[in-house]
């Protein structure tokens, strides 16, 4: 039996040192993690199992690792500074603050209901009822009162001020003088360093169209109401592509992008089955997308959900860099009739003329992937004996810790000295990380592999070393695999391609 809520992933990311709130021992900073010894691994692995497939496993695609922070221009001309922001409101009686889609969500149906009525509005489409809200705020915060919108924080009904947007970008000093012109962002996402890098790229790879630039990295939004573990944090990474296209292409290429995403997923262990494609209506789509589809994965609790958006951005990007850089003087214009310059453009493959290019860009978040790879793996069994465990069924490559080498009794040198070998031997394979085990405790340590996603156990035996019962199993060792719980004994000699082959 799968994950049923989000409060027993959270509980095993704890217990097991996948996570941990952030700055926990001053009671923890809302909207930050920290991950342990096992989610740093997994972590890795994702986003290695991205690359590899994104980067290497195609011909069309470069790598990027741009800087977090960013100069105020391009995010001022990006469309961030003036458009990046949500509504929040305050409740006057607790002084707290909400984003205002969220507090509304969160009502009972028929207190959304009253909401849609006292704004006018249809209370069968929400955004509209949103959008509604905040095109009127004065009467918004009547409607929010008449309707008895709660307090999340007290279950009381709340006195609401008026909806007003709230920039979440991060703004900090650079260098030692604070004054107007020496500050800058922490970026909010990862697509502009590489809209910036456009034509470093271009230039030092001879690449033309069609192309794409992928970077993982670090953003940082400063949500007005972080919540949900993971899932909406103030610090996340992203695992993100422009893939940049003729124009008139850019449709194909927008399915294509789709399909293999998809693809993707289900490669993880996150099955078709469980996400669903939402078609962003137009007025919800973001200033610079023509078209999105939002992947929406059905998570424990939370139902469906973002866990990757793959927007056409057309050329608002480049373009918007290129007039503006041509009207700030930075370089001169190739065109007067052509808002572009020679550093923002490519040359069209058919005519070979310079074109802004089009962008396709699927965006995932790794804390997003993290916790649905977990929610899909998480699984209860009741064994033979009537026994419950809890097994993270993982797939090989993205497991913490692809094996466990244990001796079956840690106070016997041999048993111990012979188990580490096999450990440095397997390690050198670059299969993953490979633990030695030498809790002691063969029954606890097979329990806490299969909790933490171990797909084979290897255990080192008194026949091991030839003081067992049966000499026909001296240089043999016992595999033990998570899902079927199968044991079978391997020859040392041919354990290294025996494992090999299981794990790719």
């Amino acid at each position: 039996m799968p994950a049923t809520s989000m409060e027993e992933l959270v509980s095993l990311c704890k217990r097991r040192g996948f996570i941990f709130q952030g700055s926990e021992i001053y009671g923890g900073l809302q909207g930050f993690y920290d991950y342990g010894p096992l989610g740093v691994e997994l972590k890795n692995n994702i986003k290695a199992a991205w690359w590899r497939s994104n980067v290497y496993e195609r011909d069309d695609m470069e790598g990027l690792d741009a800087s977090i922070i960013m100069h105020r221009q391009v995010l001022r001309h990006s469309g961030h500074e003036a458009t990046f922001s949500d509504p929040m409101v305050d409740n006057k009686k607790t002084n707290k603050r909400y984003r205002l889609d969220h507090l509304v969500k969160d009502q009972k149906a028929d207190v959304v209901a009253k909401v849609a009525e006292g704004i006018g509005a249809d209370a069968g489409n929400f955004p509209a009822v949103i959008a509604a809200l905040n095109a009127n705020p004065a009467q918004a915060s009547e409607a929010l009162r008449a309707a008895g919108v709660r307090d999340p924080f007290s279950g009381e009904v709340g006195e609401w001020t008026e909806p007003k947007p709230f920039n979440m970008m991060f703004k900090t000093t650079i260098g030692p003088v604070a004054d107007d012109d020496s500050y800058g962002y922490l970026r909010p996402e990862t697509a502009q360093g590489i809209f910036t890098n456009f034509k470093n790229v271009v230039d030092s790879t001879s690449r033309r169209l069609p192309f794409g630039i992928a970077q993982i990295g670090k953003a940082f939004r400063n949500e007005i109401t972080p919540r949900n573990f993971i899932f909406r944090v103030r610090e996340l990474e992203q695992m993100e592509i422009e893939f940049f296209c003729a124009p008139g292409t850019d449709e194909e290429w927008h399915q294509h992008w789709l399909d293999k995403r998809l693809a993707w997923w289900e490669a993880q262990g996150v099955p078709r089955s469980k996400i669903e494609i939402l078609d962003v209506p137009k007025e919800d789509l973001a200033h610079y997308s023509k078209r999105t589809y939002d992947l929406m994965y059905d998570y424990p609790t939370l139902g469906h959900e973002e866990i990757e958006g793959i927007a056409n951005r057309s050329d608002y990007d480049l373009g918007s860099h290129t007039k503006n850089q041509a009207d700030l003087g930075l370089v001169a214009k190739v065109d007067e009739n052509l808002d572009s310059i020679a550093k923002l453009t490519i040359p069209h493959p058919d005519t070979n003329k310079p074109v802004v290019p089009f962008v396709i860009e699927p965006s995932a978040g790794v804390d997003r992937a993290l916790l649905a790879v977990l929610s899909e793996a998480f699984t209860k069994e009741t064994l033979d004996n009537g026994n419950e465990r809890i097994v993270l069924k993982l797939k090989p490559h993205l497991a913490p810790i692809k094996v466990a080498v244990i001796p079956l009794a840690r106070n016997k040198p041999e048993l111990v000295d012979l188990a580490r070998r096999i450990k440095s031997e397997l390690q050198g394979l670059g299969l993953g990380r490979i633990l030695l085990e030498d809790s002691g405790n063969i029954g606890k340590a097979y329990r806490r592999h299969d909790e933490v996603g171990t797909p084979y156990c290897v255990t080192v035996d008194f026949d091991t070393v030839g003081k067992g019962e049966d000499a026909a199993l001296t240089d043999t060792v016992t595999v033990r695999d998570r899902d079927t719980l199968a044991q079978e004994r391997v020859k040392i000699a041919d354990l290294s391609a025996h494992l090999q082959g299981k794990l790719r």
